[in-house]
């Protein structure tokens, strides 16, 4: 009889590690499918630094164990308010973390999901089909990638995406025009000059947003109460986002949209402010609206505010344009299932109750996909500290509601992959 597990989890990021390290400690029988943090490994260039305050930035554990902190202490890293923290040393706190905290990762690659009776079908591109009773997606952002329309019939080696390069060196001596107005267009383009290139930023916003120096983690009461500390940043207003996902689920589904795609918009980094505007010029208020091959090089039609036409040509270029979720990008979720699923309003997100289930009986979502649903936290490492013990406690209801079924490993922790299993890529 072919094992049954309570959970598989698909995604190994901050959130698919936090969901199964809670799992576990629950007792469920659970799976981890993945690579472990891969979009941090993979797809970001070196020299980038984390965005967020590191007391922010922790993966969830019961009992709030192996915090960022805790990693940093052992190894002699400052991990201290006010200090960036480089991508790299979050990418090992993770894998730290995934050793320490989550039942062993399966590096495999998933190539369908599929209902079977109450329960669910995960096949893989390298074994035996897996049985679980729960599935949880945590898929991170990479199957989102946003691309603008222009670009798009372009021949693939003149344009990239951000999340497309881990080194950037490979520029040096080239022009290249980045497109967006938030951090990661940002970051790229001052590494991209501190590489050798010659970038300049195109962004249809009339000015650049800055965040200013963080304050002080001990202030004055006043002070406090008036711009209180959050983990998406300081102020009320990202307090709320921050601690208040739960009464974000509870407004109206236009309201939840809209909150989504605007809260927390796009701004840089204070800390990475000078070393950008010393050696990147800008194209503000300037939006693509064309993008030609001509012969290596790529040929940039942008209209000003005013309706005027302006060319850039260039070598390559890179959009830092963001992620946009949609349902549709999982193509291994089986279609009858997505074309199911109850979507908040407009959006092509799925509406979830407040345990992160789906309007299909125990098929549950973490991540980027849940912003329409739980708000802006959930586009950030913060956000899986509020999703991981409410998921797991979904997850436990739900199996309490269907009963044992056959073949179930529910109370057994299923840490290792099967013999031979080998290892790649969370497609």
């Amino acid at each position: 009889m072919t094992r049954m597990d309570d959970l598989v989890v698909i995604g190994a990021g901050p959130y698919g590690l936090s969901i199964a390290a809670h799992a576990a400690g629950a007792g469920l029988g659970v799976r981890l499918l993945g690579r472990p943090m891969a979009s941090w490994r993979d797809h970001m260039p070196d020299g980038m630094y984390l965005k967020s305050e590191p007391w922010s930035s922790n993966l969830s554990a019961p009992g709030g164990r192996h915090t960022l902190a805790d990693y940093c202490a052992t190894r002699g890293i400052t991990a201290e308010h006010g200090t960036p923290l480089p991508i790299g040393t979050f990418s090992s706190y993770g894998m730290w973390f995934a050793r320490h905290a989550a039942p062993e990762v399966e590096e495999v690659t998933v190539t369908e999901v599929t209902p079977q009776g109450e329960a669910f079908r995960i096949r893989t591109a390298e074994g035996p089909p897996l049985l679980a009773r729960t599935v949880a997606l945590a898929v991170g952002v990479m199957p989102f990638v946003n691309h603008p329309e222009a670009l798009r019939e372009l021949p693939p080696g003149h344009y990239s995406h951000s999340s497309g390069h881990r080194d950037l060196s490979r520029f040096a001596g080239r022009e290249v025009a980045v497109l967006g107005a938030g951090q990661a267009a940002l970051e790229t383009a001052a590494l991209l000059a501190e590489n050798g290139a010659r970038p300049c930023l195109v962004a249809r916003r009339s000015r650049l947003n800055w965040n200013t120096v963080p304050q002080p983690l001990e202030r004055s009461p006043l002070r406090a109460l008036r711009d209180p500390h959050s983990g998406l940043g300081t102020g009320w207003r990202s307090w709320v986002w921050s601690e208040l996902p739960w009464a974000v689920r509870r407004l109206s589904a236009p309201t939840r949209e809209r909150i989504a795609a605007t809260a927390l918009g796009p701004a840089g980094a204070w800390w990475l402010r000078d070393r950008f505007e010393r050696r990147v010029p800008v194209l503000l208020g300037h939006r693509l609206h064309r993008a030609v091959a001509v012969g290596e090089r790529t040929r940039l039609g942008l209209t000003t505010a005013a309706g005027e036409s302006v060319v850039l040509d260039t070598a390559h270029v890179i959009a830092a344009t963001g992620f946009t979720p949609d349902l549709r990008r999982l193509e291994f979720l089986d279609a009858g299932l997505r074309a199911a699923l109850e979507t908040v309003g407009e959006s092509a997100t799925p509406e979830l109750s407040p345990a992160f289930e789906s309007s299909w009986p125990g098929l549950f979502f973490a991540g980027l996909l849940t912003a329409p649903s739980f708000g802006p936290s959930m586009r950030f490492v913060h956000g899986a500290g509020f999703t991981a013990g409410r998921l797991v406690k979904g997850v436990r209801k739900r199996l309490g509601a269907r009963g044992p079924l056959p073949g179930s490993t529910r109370g057994a922790r299923l840490d290792r992959a099967p013999a031979g299993l080998p290892k790649t890529y969370l497609r």
